[in-house]
């Protein structure tokens, strides 16, 4: 296992993993965690009991052509379920060309190159109670052929359109509090908004934590507040996105850990202030 660290004011900011020690059913791929707040608290979780492939913050795909990049099984709509197959994919750390930019390329189970990503990770915004992570990313068709981003909503399966940059929250941030840009709580899942806040609250000390999820355009977002904490402004939540071959799809987030539980005044001043 081979990571980058991020600190700052003598706090861990984060781990980023870029070649994790990762079983291939869990579709192996680089993750964040855990991440910190400046107060030293963690907003993310690795590996839970009922999604192992759930690790902290990371790209992913959950149906890319008929192939997961995202872990465990694959929602079938003949079977109207989950079923585990032979597809599992690998998104594989190729080196760093300078700092902050990543070269991936992502494989099949069975080896078939289809994929290479340019990523840039940095940590920008530092203030007394909050940083930024910066992350961009963009996706290059190299397969020979058209790809299709879906999800398991594409696939048949209702509310479950899960597809991109995923963010899954500790324990004790289950049933916290969602606010959006045109909406609040967990109505908001598969509704359109620029940006995405989850307040949750922590074990074993006072303080709440937020994390605020600003896209570059109004995306489609999957959210949870129960069972578990679970944010994705999803590439494809009800609707297939097709990419040529040599085509590239480029996204960009501004993901923000904040000390406390910010209202929602809060909020949209700090996206003004920061747009």
């Amino acid at each position: 296992m081979r990571e980058l660290v991020f600190e700052e004011r003598g706090v861990e900011l984060l781990r980023y993993v870029y070649e994790p020690d990762t079983p291939v059913v869990e579709s192996p791929k680089p993750y964040a965690h855990p991440v910190r707040t400046l107060a030293g608290d963690v907003v993310t979780a690795y590996r839970p009991h009922d999604h192992r492939w759930h690790r902290g913050l990371q790209m992913t795909v959950s149906y890319l052509s008929g192939e997961n990049f995202w872990g465990g099984g694959t929602y079938v709509r003949e079977e109207a379920g989950y079923v585990d197959l032979p597809n599992n994919g690998t998104m594989r750390h190729e080196g760093f060309p300078e700092p902050g930019t990543e070269l991936l390329t992502w494989h099949t189970q069975a080896g078939e190159h289809w994929v290479d990503e340019t990523r840039t990770i940095a940590v920008e915004d530092v203030e007394d109670d909050s940083w930024t992570l910066r992350f961009h990313t963009s996706m290059t068709n190299v397969r020979g052929e058209d790809l299709v981003f879906g999800s398991p909503t594409t696939c048949g399966r209702p509310m479950a359109g899960y597809c991109g940059l995923f963010w899954r929250g500790p324990r004790s941030f289950e049933h916290g509090r969602v606010v959006a840009s045109h909406g609040d709580g967990p109505e908001m899942m598969g509704r359109e908004a620029d940006w995405l806040a989850y307040v949750g609250a922590h074990d074993g000390v006072e303080r709440s934590s937020t994390v605020l999820f600003v896209a570059e355009r109004p995306t489609t977002w999957f959210v949870r507040t129960t069972p578990f904490a679970a944010v994705n402004p999803s590439i494809a939540f009800d609707r297939e996105v097709r990419l040529g071959h040599g085509e590239t799809l480029s996204l960009g987030y501004r993901v923000v850990v904040a000390t406390g539980a910010w209202d929602r005044d809060r909020l949209e001043t700090y996206v003004k202030e920061h747009a």
